[in-house]
């Protein structure tokens, strides 16, 4: 009975999260939810659009940014890159910290994490919160898109550099903060800076194509990286493996409490970092091993989940228990 009941722990283990350093395996024709929670048919061999990511790569304007601060929580500005009166004539305050928020697939402006993230922050303290839309790029076919993110995050993180040459705006002021593809472009736009940038947040980064990509967040990319995992099993939107300084796996990283599909479980990530900056009650066990975050048997230091705090340092895995309903 003990061997048959082990047996079946394994077999869970090994279907719920990849194993470091190994390349899930994918069919070439894929059904993949969007962040809007419609269904696509995903040829993860097509040929990438790359006209269209040319010409990205010549225009990062192609970008859209779009300011909010407390004296605009409403209506955005618009900052365009290398116009130095569309940043002087607008609410930024170099003094105060900078929050750039990222959309992912098929996503624009509206979407989520960016309304709820920006309201977190902007109900807290005094930011810039910068919300970038890329849908130009993002609602193109999923390869097109994925392999467009690194000409993304560059236009971003040369934004970033234009900010700070005009405004004095210091990098170990801006927190970047991608959802699903867009951890992955955060990712390049804090690399474009050299990694200068004091924090950076995925949110269930995106897995299908990235697993082996060079181009994909890591712990190189900002002063501090954390990586929130909340849809990382076989299938599942995210990577699911450690590729920050510290990576949180909410409820062992897989099934989140309360949800019933990959897509409910992919939005957690945001749900979860936006009450962590409200409320900051969200705290995690280290783990020394992937085996101790799927079984929930982490016993180390405490870390906080989540928060705005620039200066937030850590390393290493950790599993967070969470509730089903806000604030989980």
């Amino acid at each position: 009975m003990k061997v048959f009941l082990i047996l079946i722990v394994t077999a869970h283990i090994a279907l719920a999260l990849p194993v470091e350093g190994q390349r899930p395996e994918h069919s070439r024709f894929i059904e993949m939810l969007d962040d809007q929670g419609n269904m696509h048919l995903v040829d993860l061999e097509a040929k990438p659009d790359l006209k269209a990511i040319e010409k990205l790569t010549r225009n990062p304007n192609n970008n859209v940014y779009l300011l909010y601060t407390r004296r605009n929580q409403i209506f955005s500005q618009t900052l365009v890159m290398n116009d130095e009166n569309s940043i002087i004539n607008s609410n930024f305050n170099p003094n105060d910290p900078t929050i750039v928020i990222v959309h992912g697939w098929i996503s624009s402006r509206d979407s989520e994490p960016n309304p709820t993230v920006r309201s977190a922050f902007l109900s807290t303290s005094d930011v810039n919160v910068i919300t970038v839309c890329w849908r130009d790029l993002a609602f193109r076919d999923y390869v097109t898109a994925a392999h467009g993110v690194p000409a993304v995050g560059r236009g971003i993180g040369q934004f970033l550099i234009f900010l700070n040459r005009v405004t004095g705006a210091r990098f170990d002021q801006m927190h970047l903060i991608g959802f699903s593809l867009g951890a992955h472009v955060v990712g390049n736009a804090g690399r474009e800076t050299g990694g200068r940038v004091a924090r950076i947040t995925g949110l269930d980064p995106a897995g299908l194509l990235w697993h082996y990509s060079s181009e994909r967040l890591s712990a190189n990319d900002g002063v501090y990286v954390e990586v929130i995992h909340t849809d990382a099993g076989v299938p599942g939107s995210g990577i699911g493996l450690p590729i920050g300084h510290v990576d949180f796996f909410p409820n062992g990283g897989v099934m989140q409490p309360g949800c019933i599909t990959n897509l409910c479980n992919h939005d957690r990530a945001w749900q979860l970092f936006a009450v962590s900056v409200t409320h900051g009650h969200l705290f995690g066990r280290r783990c020394l091993t992937m085996l101790q975050v799927t079984t929930d048997l982490c016993t180390s230091d405490i870390l906080q989940l989540g928060n705005d705090n620039l200066r937030k340092t850590g390393s290493g895995m950790y599993r967070v228990n969470t509730g089903s309903r806000y604030p989980f």
